[in-house]
């Protein structure tokens, strides 16, 4: 019996992202797995981005939050609803190529790799090239100096987050694999009881791939398989509103996984001194949009933290 997979994709206003994205499916389709099922589960998209998606000749199914409840607790909608012994979680900014699915699928039943849980694909970008996304887990000092801007200013001393030293052309495992496209096992999935409803979006891939290492998978980077990525997707056009989430869950994972002395000393770089660095850093670049959108973004983070810490 051949394996079969479960693809979930959470929308919010992705347009004509998500009807290509899903058309691309059917250049992926192999005889060694079935897709069975293509979950969308929208959170309360305004756009036109669910016309006719159904239409499409492949097994979609949609389900329509009637708010936007975040990216890992929609995920988890979809992943409950469904039940295959692989899971693909994938973004409607992605495209896939004939080679995406099937090294992924093939590459996890191999008896030798039970142990890894997730795996990530080589990422095209929109010029051709291998973005470079694999990434480290975070520690309290990596937070600290990278709020203080060291790691662009050295960035032979103080390493970024992202492997940017490694140029992807290889195979390995790493602690953390791009977002936008993760082939991981049900039954991890259901250990680990889903993505944590408290990050509405950014890090809950991250915290994932970190409660899956302590529980002794781990995760791998297949360069054999890729697909398309745009980044950014949709929330180009937010990009205060995205700074603001993406502070917020660095915050909630340092909290979640960090002491509580660490998570002080990290609370108060990102809030007093992450702010300061950014807005010169904007200056600097002549970018007062990026100023405004900065000042903008830290207004919903004080209001968020400090709002919640008096509650």
């Amino acid at each position: 019996m051949i394996p079969q997979l479960d693809i979930i994709i959470v929308n919010w206003n992705a347009g004509d992202y998500l009807h290509d994205c899903i058309r691309s499916m059917k250049i992926a389709l192999s005889n060694s797995f079935e897709m069975k099922n293509i979950v969308i589960v929208d959170n309360a998209s305004t756009d036109n981005s669910l016309a006719d998606v159904e239409d499409i000749d492949l097994p979609v199914k949609i389900i329509r939050n009637k708010t936007n409840v975040g990216f890992g607790k929609a995920c988890n909608t979809g992943v409950w609803s469904c039940n295959s012994e692989y899971l693909l979680i994938l973004n409607p900014d992605t495209r896939l190529f004939s080679n995406s699915i099937d090294p992924v699928i093939q590459f996890m039943q191999r008896k030798e790799n039970e142990e890894i849980g997730m795996v990530g694909v080589q990422i095209i970008d929109e010029d051709g090239n291998i973005s470079r996304n694999c990434a480290r887990f975070p520690t309290p000092l990596v937070i600290i100096y990278r709020a203080f801007g060291l790691d662009r200013l050295f960035p032979k001393i103080f390493l970024t987050h992202f492997m940017t030293e490694w140029d992807h052309k290889s195979s390995r495992v790493v602690d953390q694999i791009m977002g936008s496209f993760i082939v991981l096992r049900r039954d991890l999935f259901e250990k680990l009881k889903g993505y944590d409803d408290d990050f509405f979006v950014y890090y809950e891939d991250l915290d994932l791939a970190y409660r899956g290492l302590k529980l002794g998978y781990k995760n791998y980077y297949l360069a054999e398989a890729q697909v398309y990525h745009k980044g950014g997707g949709t929330s180009d056009n937010v990009k205060a509103t995205r700074l603001f989430y993406n502070l917020h869950s660095k915050l909630i994972y340092s909290k979640k996984h960090f002491s509580k002395i660490a998570y002080a000393v990290v609370s108060f770089s990102v809030l007093f001194f992450e702010p300061i660095v950014r807005v010169i850093h904007a200056l600097l670049r002549g970018s007062f949009e990026s100023v405004a959108e900065t000042l903008s973004g830290y207004k919903m983070l004080y209001m968020a933290f400090f709002f919640k810490a008096n509650q």
